[in-house]
Formats: structure tokens, sequence, C-alpha cells
């Protein structure tokens, strides 16, 4: 079989499973599974498919959720410069809510042990990682925990942060564009995201730059309500520049 009819095929079935993966396909065309990863590429490449950590998807599904294990490994090294950099925004003795998201979850891991820091979460990774830190006032959010982001959401969470005033959020996105602005797969865990961003006096995004152009079921805010964007210089100089000239700094780690 040539690589156009693979591709051809690799496309029939992912519309019809809403999702492939590089070794299921590789098994299924006696293909080695680098081989379908340059398939994958180039239907990503042609706008017919976006690759996902293991496979891809078709264009369209907006609703598609990875789970955390598959969203946390994809821009591993992107992620840590993204938290790295993200460690010079955190005031000192002061109060910050950590959004849910692998890449917020990563500046918890990076915040140094001996911090002193009031911080509110409605992620479980984000406190589990920021428990042991004797200096840090850690208040956890309740609600639902949703299973794929073991995030919090719904009225207990909303409420809690209708009280809160912080210094700063760390937001955390599934997609952002000057055009659809931020978005996320589901309208539950967007309600506590735009709760999160009216309960801050600055925001800073994290969000690599695979991100960006993005656009999913459910939207929560726009650019223009983020202070500062941390990303990676996969993010190039045009697109910074046209956020930038809306009002939001970035910063390209």
């Amino acid at each position: 079989m040539y690589a156009p009819e693979r591709q051809q095929e690799i496309l029939r079935l992912a519309q019809e499973s809403g999702r492939v993966d590089v070794l299921s396909l590789a098994e299924e065309f006696q293909v080695t599974a680098e081989t379908v990863r340059r398939d994958l590429k180039a239907l990503d490449r042609a706008g017919l498919l976006r690759r996902v950590h293991g496979g891809a998807i078709p264009v369209g599904r907006l609703d598609f959720e990875p789970d955390l294990a598959e969203r946390d490994a994809v821009a591993a090294d992107e992620k840590d410069r993204i938290a790295q950099a993200a460690l010079a925004e955190l005031p000192a003795d002061g109060n910050v809510i950590i959004d849910a998201g692998t890449t917020t979850a990563r500046l918890a891991a990076a915040v140094p042990v001996d911090a002193a820091l009031t911080v509110v979460t409605h992620a479980l990774p984000v406190a589990a990682r920021l428990a042991d830190h004797p200096g840090i006032a850690l208040h956890l959010v309740g609600g639902r925990v949703r299973h794929r982001t073991r995030a919090a959401v719904d009225a207990w969470a909303l409420g809690a942060y209708a009280e809160i005033s912080a210094d700063v959020v760390f937001l955390a996105t599934n997609g952002f564009s000057p055009d659809s602005g931020l978005t996320t797969p589901d309208l539950a865990e967007a309600a506590v995201k735009r709760a999160v961003v009216k309960a801050a006096r600055r925001v800073v995004l994290l969000a690599d730059s695979g991100k960006f152009g993005q656009r999913h079921f459910a939207r929560f805010g726009d650019l223009t309500d983020v202070d500062l964007l941390i990303t990676d210089t996969g993010l190039i100089p045009d697109d910074a520049r046209s956020i930038e000239s809306r009002g939001t700094e970035v910063v390209r780690a």
C-alpha cells in the first residue's frame, strides 16, 4: 500500500472511531511505528487530523479531552521551562491561586520547599505537590472531582472562589488564540476557570505553544483577560507580537 492510500485509510478510521493510535495502526498496516508517525504528521500538517499523545483525533472533535497522563506527557520539556519561568511571578509572602492543569502542576512541583505563600487550588495534583511545604498555607477548594483532570468543579468550587481575592492566578488552558480566546473541552471546568480569573488581581497564563490556535467546546475568557502569557519558543515571534498588540505581555521560555 502506498503512503497516500494508507493515510486515506487512517483518516477514515479516525473519523469512524474518533481516535487512532500509533501501535494499532502499525499492526493494522504491517509497518513500523515510525512510518505511522510520519503519516500522522502529514495528516496533521494537512489539517485533517490533530496529533495527540500516542495517536491522533479528527479535526473538529472539540469535545475530545485526553486523560491527565496523556496530557502530561505532551511537550514535557516545554512545560518544565514554562514552570521554571513562572517561579519569578510568585509574590513574596503573597497569596496565589493555582489552576488545574499539567503545566500548573509542574509549577507546583517546582515551588521551593522553603517558600512562604498562601496557595488556593481546586486541583488534587497541585495540592499533593505542595502539601509537604511547611511555609505554605494550603487551601484545597472542594466540589465534584472530575476524573480526567482530578479537579473540583460545580457549585462548591464556584462558591469558594467567589469569596477569594488573590494576588495572582496561574491559569491553564487547553487552547488559546486571539480570535477564539481561552477554551477547554468541559463546561463545568470552564466555569471554574472563569471564576478563578475573577478571583485574582493578576492573571498569568501558562500554556505551551502547541495549544496556540487550538479551539475547544467551552470558552472561558479572552486573551485580553490575561496579564502575562508564559509559553515556549515554539510560539513564533509574529504570533507573540499579535498577542502583545492586544495588551498581554508574552514570555517565551
